[in-house]
């Protein structure tokens, strides 16, 4: 896939310092505000990517405007303004800043966690407001309770350290971290089931996904202990608004701390104007340090992509990370070149369901699976699915069209022959009764084919232009015969090379300089496929 970016749309006040390191790297920079959706629609068709925050919605009707866009960039860590599967549909990179507002999100958390022990804002107003009243806002102490943190990743883990040093016992819960991780930062970690009843105050860090949305709802308020205290800086809709209030009305929940809502701006501010409620208006990244951190980096990630280096960031294909590699760019070619030839030798029959082996030989080449996979069903597919296809919605696009997929690492095995490198891919692809095998390799550089269906290139044949493939017995000689058809319809013939004989079948390739028109049958060969790669 080409990673040119030439144009990148900047959006929802994205720190310049953005604009500055594209524009430095020769990318042209548009700056635009607030955008209605037309504009937007418009504005997006003429770029190859678009950086934004949290305020616009990249949906499926602004993905559908653009030909052209490759690349989504996110000045911030969730991504669900924009439909990341609509996006790999496309085949638009998307990518985010995961590390760069951690500590502006994790201090904000913090501060949220003090202001509601002290009842700080209340208290605030209440002064403002002429009334030196003391008896209302007696606070708590920090030191003692149990905080429980739901997602230990990064900002959960500046948490952790930061409520450490108030003398709070942490606890928490996240599926991916080892529990023996979690106590070399000072957390238990637990079920939620056990988290539950042990927490004085939970503040969660978890993505807003469809098994996280209403994660503290009425049922898990219930389990709490009463007066348990609500914090979240994450995403709106991980915490049941509804339920919250609920909680807040009966005094089973002794208040509440909110960044974020699941509408925002919120139209109803009920729960925002309960007394027993801090809130700000997703505050969490809102520094200039953040803000301008985050700017950097993204910026940083495009430049990085477009210079072929490993990628960061990348949410939609992470396979990707090295894909951009120069030494990566020849074995992309060849599984890509694998994949067409594979799709051009087996023919289509009752049905266009098949099926793709993948086999990787060698330590080297067995590390690029991740986006070796996608590559061959670049080739394959091609011209073989409405949507523009690459290496982001390959596998999607794949399974649509009833492509299965098996890709296989063999890091300390040889390939198969001998004469071929240490390192090589080998394809087999069965389509109906009909299956066909190829092995190549790109260890010189080149996309190279060593053997088709068992014979053999002892020198390799170099896969590039447009090349036909004649399948004959070994007991014919149709070198002459190939050659005489092709100047009869003035085709410029630049290499004929025939594999070696086996007791089945040799294969004939002729390469030209263009497409041919072979109407007439060659006596002794039988014309399998021509391609152009």
């Amino acid at each position: 896939m080409s990673f040119r970016v030439k144009r990148v749309l900047l959006l929802d006040g994205v720190d310049p310092v953005c604009g500055q390191i594209l524009m430095d790297v020769g990318i042209s920079v548009t700056t635009r505000n607030k955008l209605t959706k037309e504009q937007l629609l418009k504005e997006v068709a003429e770029h190859d990517g678009v950086i934004v925050r949290s305020a616009t919605k990249v949906t499926e009707e602004v993905l559908a405007a653009s030909d052209r866009l490759r690349i989504i960039g996110r000045a911030g860590t969730g991504v669900d303004n924009i439909d990341v599967q609509a996006a790999t549909r496309h085949g638009v990179i998307v990518m985010n800043t995961p590390g760069g507002n951690t500590l502006s999100a994790a201090e904000h958390t913090c501060a949220m966690v003090c202001a509601l022990s002290r009842c700080l804002p209340q208290a605030c107003a209440a002064l403002k407001a002429g009334s030196w009243d003391r008896k209302s806002f007696l606070g708590y102490e920090l030191h003692g309770k149990t905080l429980a943190i739901i997602g230990l990743g990064r900002i959960g883990r500046e948490v952790a350290k930061r409520m450490q040093a108030f003398g709070m016992t942490i606890i928490g819960y996240d599926p991916v971290t080892p529990v023996e991780v979690a106590a070399e930062w000072g957390v238990e970690s637990l079920p939620l089931e056990s988290v539950w009843p042990r927490a004085d105050y939970i503040t969660v860090h978890t993505p807003l996904l469809p098994h996280t949305k209403n994660l503290i709802n009425d049922e898990v308020l219930a389990k709490c202990k009463s007066g348990v205290r609500i914090v979240n800086v994450a995403r709106g809709g991980i915490v049941d608004e509804a339920a919250l209030l609920r909680a807040l009305e009966a005094g089973t929940c002794g208040g509440a701390a909110l960044d974020v809502f699941q509408e925002e701006p919120p139209t109803d501010l009920t729960l925002c104007k309960h007394p027993k409620v801090v809130c700000t208006p997703h505050l969490g990244a809102n520094t200039v340090e953040a803000q301008r951190r985050v700017a950097v980096e993204v910026a940083q990630q495009i430049v990085d992509m477009v210079n072929g280096r490993p990628l960061v960031g990348v949410v939609n294909a992470p396979g990707l990370t090295n894909a951009t590699n120069d030494a990566c760019k020849p074995w992309i070619e060849l599984a890509q070149a694998l994949g067409c030839l594979a799709n051009h030798l087996s023919q289509p029959v009752e049905t266009p369901s098949l099926t793709l082996n993948v086999d990787l030989y060698g330590s080297e080449v067995s590390k690029m699976e991740a986006f070796l996979g996608p590559a061959l069903l670049v080739g394959l597919l091609k011209g073989m699915t409405q949507n523009g296809i690459n290496l982001v919605n390959a596998p999607m696009l794949a399974k649509e069209v009833g492509v299965s997929f098996v890709v296989r690492t063999h890091p300390d095995k040889p390939a198969p022959l001998a004469c071929s490198a240490t390192d090589a891919i080998q394809v087999e692809i069965l389509r109906g009764f009909k299956s066909h095998a190829l092995l190549g390799s790109a260890a010189a550089g080149q996309a190279t084919l060593y053997a088709l269906d068992g014979c053999v290139w002892e020198s390799g044949l170099t896969l590039g232009r447009n090349m036909l493939f004649f399948s004959a017995s070994p007991s014919a000689s149709p070198l002459a015969a190939i050659a005489t058809q092709l100047m009869a319809v003035h085709a410029v013939v630049t290499s004929l090379l025939s594999s070696a004989p086996t007791n089945k079948e040799v294969w004939h390739v002729a390469r030209t300089n263009s497409t041919v028109d072979l109407t007439t049958g060659v006596p002794g060969a039988r014309l399998v496929a021509q391609v152009t790669f």
